[in-house]
């Protein structure tokens, strides 16, 4: 196992993934020397990141002026171009998840922002983004908007890995482990094979305190605890969940649990340390997907520890029960913070696209 601080977090049950993807990244060797120095088995992708990835070189011209040649509107050429990036990242991925057995070695991509409130347009393009990437270890992230969490459930049924994505509050996480029960039980039920079919609920963290800290007097005491409290009761959440009878049933059927996914990790606020949320996150059964400052910071100075999600829970009870106390309501926090997010990504996509318009054009395509 890689020496790297980042490679102890399998020690202690926590996969490591990329929250990063470029073509030069997988082209050029450094998604596999991730993988080989620092125990990475997943990558994690978004609008955003897209965005930055297509607008910041050249490394797509050729391939977006073949793509406008053959008659492809922008979008349609944005999505052959992500795809292709998808495949590539997910062949270097494939050796890791054959090793863990479909537990890891996952890619994501997430559908079309613009989506997150249309349950049936969702669930058309899961299925178009699953069968253009066609790789068993590709998953397709969802929000978890109140239309997201059907198309959740019956994306799971159809045996489509799912990545859950921009999840702030418990009582949506309660609402997406169940879709992924009732999916699982629909396959199964239907005569479907599970052991194969992988989820994880992606639960934002960074965000939560930048908010709240925001709602906050700056001498409160209660700034910066938030994120982390909500997180550690979300995992209490998920061990509750995934300990029952219902889930019981599914185990026997060989059943994936949907893991929590602490996305969101990198520290926003230059007070914080800038390891805060990932020493605090460690987790058995958890993914942590580390953006490339988060990489940098812990490679350099990292040292988790094991299980500390699980450690203090009374004090996450009252931090939360300390916020209502000084007036935040944390409903309205997940509530601003779930629309923000989608706005968010959805400007994100908005943008790749005109960039790309307007490097075709540059280079003398016409993508009208």
């Amino acid at each position: 196992m890689p020496a790297s601080p980042i490679a102890r977090l399998l020690e202690f049950g926590q996969s490591p993934w990329y929250d990063n993807l470029t073509r030069d990244l997988v082209r050029g060797g450094g998604l596999q020397q991730l993988v080989d120095d620092h125990g990475i088995v997943g990558v994690t992708s978004n609008p955003t990141i897209f965005e930055k990835a297509i607008g910041g070189g050249s490394a797509y011209d050729d391939d977006l002026v073949r793509f406008v040649g053959e008659g492809l509107d922008v979008e349609a050429a944005y999505w052959r171009l992500v795809v292709a990036d998808i495949q590539a990242a997910c062949d270097v991925l494939a050796p890791t998840y054959e090793r863990t057995a479909a537990v890891d070695g996952y890619v994501s991509v997430e559908v079309s922002p613009e989506l997150a409130h249309d349950t049936d347009a969702t669930i058309a393009q899961v299925r178009q983004l699953w069968a253009q990437v066609a790789r068993p270890n590709v998953m397709i992230k969802i929000p978890a908007t109140l239309e997201g969490v059907p198309a959740i459930e019956a994306s799971l049924a159809e045996g489509i890995n799912v990545n859950v994505t921009l999840i702030f509050s418990l009582e949506r996480h309660d609402a997406v482990i169940g879709a992924h029960q009732k999916g699982l039980r629909r396959l199964v039920d239907g005569g479907g094979d599970a052991t194969r079919v992988a989820s994880v609920a992606s639960f934002f963290v960074s965000r939560v305190d930048t908010e709240v800290d925001r709602r906050l007097a700056d001498d409160s005491p209660l700034r910066g605890q938030a994120a982390i409290a909500n997180a550690k009761l979300a995992y209490a959440l998920f061990r509750e969940r995934y300990s029952g009878a219902t889930w019981s049933a599914l185990a026997s059927a060989h059943a994936q649990v949907q893991r929590p996914l602490w996305a969101s990790t990198s520290t926003k606020n230059p007070a914080y340390p800038d390891t805060l949320y990932v020493d605090a996150l460690v987790g058995r059964d958890t993914v942590d997907t580390l953006a490339p400052a988060s990489i940098d910071a812990l490679a350099d100075h990292g040292d988790p520890q094991a299980d500390t999600i699980e450690r203090d829970p009374d004090r996450a009870h009252a931090t939360m029960a300390g916020l209502a106390a000084a007036g935040v309501d944390f409903d309205d926090v997940t509530a601003t913070l779930e629309r923000e997010g989608v706005a968010s990504f959805a400007a994100s996509y908005r943008d790749v696209l005109d960039t790309l318009a307007k490097k075709a054009r540059e280079l003398g395509a016409d993508p009208s």
